[in-house]
């Protein structure tokens, strides 16, 4: 806590690190650059590599890494030992995630031990956040993106395993035009009304569908369709591609962006959501009205992005021009600027700036920050109402159950 105040009154937020251990990839996902089939060098980052990044990392403050790829659980014991040390280190928030092939088979003898196994792997680790990736509510869809037959059948058997070992994973939703499933659930290009209501439909499908697969958390992922000037190579982080599937338009975004932005508080008593609403209040603002967020990404400043093949850090995944060298190199003050980047809409790191921005300002700034927030009733409730909807939902703690008594006092909510 101390900590925290600290970096608060020096105008930073607790620093958070996204580690691409692999860019190896078994699934097929349209959305991916990284997918299987993609030919290009292929990398593993390599447990002692990753050790001294770590070390560089709590050395400097860093409080949450996430590990990801490719497919981390590829590497599963590799991550394993990797998040143990972090722990070790001090670093308090770890977490990863997969693309569920390890949930194929799901018809197989051996089936139950394999999910005890990694159970139990998963829950005694140092994780504290653990996903499983669904692009649908139509289990077809999903698994044929993917070329992972058979694997929602299998969550389905798995889920209560983990949940009876103390570990209830995510459902982590990369929103795509087949959220809601196929036929009249396809977002299409309609006129602004119509595909909101779509994207309504689609969400509301899409979190209908988890909780009856079992899931008590989900997360959503915001289609990373970056401006036209930009190409997807330019991301260093090549988890996007130009297909049509996770391409909006901007005016497509802000119905999209509104459609969650409603359907949330309709499911939160149910389900524990991730998704901030005043993260999503901001970026309908940027998309409809052309003006900034009210807390731009702190992309560089707090939060970086380090590649599996050189080693290299970057601002984000998706700044890939500015190559800032080695974590272990790094002097984080020598980076200190005021956030200013709106360029993408990659929620790992927006959603906690919008979140953490009015706390930096209000250590430093008291009155700036009450002035912005009388200015701007509707955000402060928003933003106030997702801090409470946090602590109800004990900040998404995968290793705790939902607390039921404390969600459902926000059934009907908005």
């Amino acid at each position: 806590m101390l900590s925290t105040l600290a970096a608060f009154w020096r105008g930073r937020v607790p620093g958070q690190v996204v580690i691409q251990y692999t860019d190896r990839c078994n699934a097929t996902c349209v959305q991916c650059g990284m997918r299987a089939g993609n030919v290009f060098p292929r990398s593993t980052m390599g447990r002692d590599d990753a050790r001294r990044l770590i070390d560089a990392m709590a050395a400097r403050g860093v409080q949450a890494i996430s590990f990801t790829g490719g497919e981390p659980l590829l590497c599963l014991k590799d991550i394993v030992e990797l998040a143990g040390h972090a722990r070790a280190q001090g670093i308090r928030y770890i977490r990863t995630g997969t693309n569920g092939f390890l949930f194929r088979h799901h018809e197989a003898p051996d089936f139950a031990d394999k999910m005890d196994r990694l159970a139990e792997t998963l829950a005694e680790s140092a994780i504290n956040t653990f996903w499983i990736s669904l692009d649908s509510a139509d289990p077809a869809a999903h698994e044929a993106n993917r070329g992972l037959p058979g694997v929602v059948a299998g969550i389905r058997k798995a889920l209560p395993r983990f949940h009876a070992r103390g570990l209830h994973p995510a459902a982590n939703l990369g929103i795509n035009r087949t959220t809601g499933g196929m036929g009249a659930h396809y977002l299409t290009p309609d006129e602004p009304a119509a595909f909101y209501q779509k994207a309504v439909q689609a969400f509301e499908r899409f979190y209908d569908s988890v909780a009856d697969l079992g899931f008590t958390m989900t997360n959503a992922c915001y289609p990373m369709s970056l401006p036209e000037a930009d190409t997807a190579t330019d991301a260093v982080y090549t988890a996007t591609s130009t297909a049509d599937m996770i391409r909006f338009t901007p005016q497509e975004k802000v119905q999209l962006f509104k459609a969650l932005y409603d359907v949330i508080p309709r499911r939160r008593h149910a389900l524990r959501i991730f998704t901030p609403r005043s993260s999503l209040l901001a970026l309908i603002r940027q998309y409809e009205r052309g003006e900034g967020t009210a807390y731009p990404c702190r992309g560089g400043i707090d939060f970086f992005f380090v590649d599996a093949k050189d080693l290299n850090t970057y601002p984000c995944g998706y700044r890939g021009e500015e190559n800032l060298g080695k974590f272990w190199d790094l002097n984080l003050t020598d980076l200190a600027a005021a956030p200013d980047c709106t360029r993408c809409d990659w929620e790992c790191f927006r959603d906690p700036s919008e979140l953490l921005g009015p706390l930096v300002e209000g250590v430093r700034h008291p009155l700036r920050v009450l002035q912005r927030l009388r200015q701007d009733p509707a955000m402060t409730r928003v933003w106030w109402d997702d801090l409470r909807y946090y602590k109800a939902c004990g900040f998404f703690d995968a290793g705790q159950p939902p607390d039921r008594q404390a969600l459902e006092r926000w059934r009907g909510t908005m």
